[in-house]
């Protein structure tokens, strides 16, 4: 414990001796400048400075002070000290200049005002920044106030937003709006299958977001518009609690079949040009038929495929646990899971029954009595 003073106090010292060496070659700089022939006694003083140093080492290599280095740059400034350098390499005595010349601009670049904030109030100003997109540097500063009790200016808060972003309007975020409308918001799109015969057929899937629940899934090898425009009827046309219709932009969608949503009293949001994340549950939809069915099955033609999509919605909206609904399952059964005394133990009396799907590609799992 007591050695960490003493270190700190032969620092102190040893700065005190180089401000101490500095002050005297300015002196003896200022004497220079009033005298006369000062280029000439400058050299003179280069040279016995150089030669005081041989003697102070008594041929011994020892590092050049600090303070020496400046004052030898300063005296150079005035004669040409490339025939008058013996102690060190030229290319050694312009690093000494460049070094002196970056500490003197970090000097000149250093930061003044007010001490930052916390690092942890920092964070929390930008992950306050991040999550409410519409909040200013107010908000912000007024949400600290009140309710943390950190008294912080608008101004401060200012500094550590992120520049470079745009605060956003006062409307709410794309994936905002989809999270609250869930349950009213509908989603299609279109995948494709190829057949034994190299034939490619077209898949239309339609889903609730909210639950996650296939609403409508047909196949067809030629999609038109009236197509389309049929199997939005087929789920729409009487009593539903939709309000909006996710689709992109393809030629399929028209502005016929776009007049015909409207008149089921649902509005079209249609997604921005190449951005499939904003229709997000619906690529996912489809990536996960892809994944855990066509990728496993060749169908034979289109009626082949139509029956395998089929039973696939039926697996996937009562059979199939969805994590992202807690876990769950879009349509659950009416019949409820006996209680076990055990969590890793089966309910006494009953046991295990598995379920084919899709010709045992899949398999549904559930409790049944024992046989007596």
């Amino acid at each position: 414990m007591s050695s960490t003073p003493n270190l700190h106090s032969r620092k102190l010292r040893t700065i005190a001796q180089e401000f101490a060496l500095i002050q005297c070659e300015l002196l003896a700089l200022l004497l220079l400048f009033l005298s006369s022939r000062a280029a000439l006694m400058a050299e003179n003083l280069f040279l016995r400075k150089q030669l005081a140093l041989y003697q102070e080492r008594k041929a011994k290599p020892r590092r050049i002070a600090m303070a020496n280095r400046l004052a030898m740059i300063a005296l150079a400034r005035f004669f040409d000290w490339r025939d008058a350098l013996v102690i060190v390499k030229p290319e050694t005595f312009i690093k000494w200049h460049r070094t002196a010349f970056r500490m003197f601009w970090r000097w000149k670049s250093r930061k003044r005002g007010r001490r930052p904030l916390p690092k942890n109030l920092r964070e929390l100003i930008r992950e306050m920044s991040r999550e409410d997109p519409t909040w200013g540097e107010e908000r912000i500063a007024d949400e600290l106030r009140l309710k943390l009790g950190i008294l912080v200016s608008p101004r401060t808060v200012r500094k550590y937003l992120d520049s470079g972003k745009p605060r956003g309007s006062s409307g709410q975020r794309w994936s905002t709006f989809v999270r609250n409308h869930a349950q009213a918001i509908v989603a299609c799109d279109f995948l494709v299958s190829v057949t034994a015969s190299f034939r490619i057929v077209y898949v239309f899937v339609a889903m609730e977001i909210g639950s996650w629940r296939i609403l409508h899934a047909n196949v067809t090898e030629h999609p038109t518009a009236e197509w389309t425009t049929q199997q939005f009827r087929e789920f729409l046309a009487f009593d539903h609690p939709y309000r909006y219709v996710i689709h992109d932009r393809d030629a399929i969608f028209s502005p016929g079949l776009d007049m015909a949503l409207k008149a089921f009293g649902v509005r079209v949001l249609k997604t921005p040009v190449r951005a499939p994340k904003a229709n997000a549950f619906c690529e996912r939809l489809i990536g996960t038929i892809r994944r855990e069915c066509l990728d496993f099955l060749i169908p034979i033609g289109e009626g082949h495929l139509k029956r395998i999509v089929r039973e696939f919605v039926r697996h996937y909206n009562r059979g199939r646990p969805h994590s992202s609904l807690g876990p769950g399952i879009p349509e659950p059964s009416q019949a409820k899971v006996p209680a076990s005394v055990h969590r890793h133990k089966l309910p006494a009396g009953y046991c295990v029954k598995s379920t084919p799907v899709l010709g045992g590609l899949l398999h549904e799992y559930s409790l049944e009595r024992e046989a007596a």
